[in-house]
């Protein structure tokens, strides 16, 4: 009995199924195929009853609409935001300050009918783990740069395509909007603070200076080389209030740590603290350090605030929640993201460029800060 679909464009069963077409509805109709993709693309075009009876007819015939990669193609848009991020995409989503960057951006997208894409920042071929290919070839209409180096061959691929682009954090680009924060002063008012209630024994727990992966103590020469504009910002803050107050920065031990993780500010702190020379005080470049410097502190015996007080960076909601809550600079990452959505959005619409946002930051003084005994 039954071969193969008859009509015009009719559908065969199987493997033989053939697509069927915007012309195969609109012959059907009797309308021109404009008529039909425009029920499709331009909706206002046409009546509300006729719209219904294209809608019904491409269901009839198992028309699925427009082939989207076709359609892309034609308008030149993809409708698709592309998020250039240099470390493995699993720990965007374990990070609590990039998830809540991402909520801030995401909500923005959303509302002007856009969608994420978050490139993938590493590959097979690549140049110094990353591939830059992934950048150049990535259907998007446009990026955010969420926090890479000055060195980072993804952002120079990126920024070739000549589309609109937004970098946060880092690095600054002249010409590139932008959406930070002042990690200089920040840094600056959290070491000053250790430093009002007394400490002269400081230690720093801070990311990756250069994208290489090296982990341990850091000396002044590669501090000052450093590739990522935020860490170098932070050790320039947390070195002027040093040297505010008299205290010679190449005593400072700065600890590089190449990530942001509970267990890597766990071996920054076992490095600095196991020596006969130890800081009453740690700065860390984030919530998630400082968590590790807390539970390392407990398991060599020394109590915090008492025995060393701890400073974070990021405000995330485990650093309040820590045991004792943790003292910190406060930064709003959710509004980073919608910050950085709005200026990408604004620039896909041809709107006048934005210049740079700088967001406020704050110190919140917790109880794992004290003055030394």
């Amino acid at each position: 009995m039954g071969g193969a679909g008859s009509g015009a464009g009719g559908t065969s069963g199987g493997a033989g199924k053939r697509r069927v077409t915007l012309a195969r509805v609109a012959e059907e109709l009797g309308v021109s195929a404009m008529t039909v993709s425009n029920a499709y693309n331009r909706p206002d075009r046409l009546s509300g009853a006729l719209r219904e009876r294209v809608f019904e007819t491409a269901g009839r015939l198992g028309y699925d609409g427009p082939d989207p990669v076709g359609r892309s193609l034609r308008r030149q848009r993809t409708d698709v935001v592309g998020v250039l991020y240099s470390n493995p995409l699993s720990y965007a989503f374990e990070d609590p300050a990039a998830v809540s960057f991402l909520r801030g951006l995401s909500a923005v997208t959303e509302g002007a009918d856009l969608g994420l894409l978050l490139v993938p920042a590493a590959g097979r071929g690549s140049i110094g783990g990353r591939d830059p290919r992934t950048a150049a070839r990535a259907a998007v209409d446009g990026f955010v740069v969420y926090s890479m180096s000055d060195e980072e061959p993804l952002l120079v691929a990126a920024l070739d395509r000549g589309l609109p682009t937004v970098v946060v954090d880092q690095p600054a680009r002249e010409g590139v909007p932008f959406v930070g924060i002042d990690d200089e002063a920040a840094a600056r008012e959290a070491a000053g603070h250790l430093l009002g209630l007394g400490h002269e024994r400081l230690g720093v727990v801070s990311f990756g200076l250069s994208p290489d992966g090296r982990e341990g103590v850091a000396d002044p020469g590669r501090q000052e080389a450093a590739a990522f504009g935020v860490s170098r910002a932070r050790l320039r803050g947390y070195r002027g209030a040093a040297e505010d107050t008299g205290l010679p920065w190449p005593e400072v031990p700065v600890y590089e740590c190449p990530g942001s993780t509970a267990a890597l500010g766990h071996r920054a702190a076992r490095a600095l603290l196991s020596v006969g020379w130890r800081p009453t005080a740690v700065l860390c470049a984030s919530d998630r350090l400082a968590l590790g410097v807390l539970a390392a502190a407990e398991e060599l015996g020394l109590s915090v605030p008492e025995d060393l007080s701890v400073v974070g960076f990021d405000d995330i909601p485990q650093g309040a929640g820590a045991e004792p809550p943790l003292t910190t600079v406060h930064q709003d990452h959710d509004q980073k993201g919608s910050s950085a959505g709005r200026m990408l959005v604004s620039l896909l619409r041809g709107e006048e460029d934005p210049g740079p946002e700088r967001l406020p930051t704050h110190l919140v003084i917790r109880a794992s800060t004290a003055p030394p005994r």
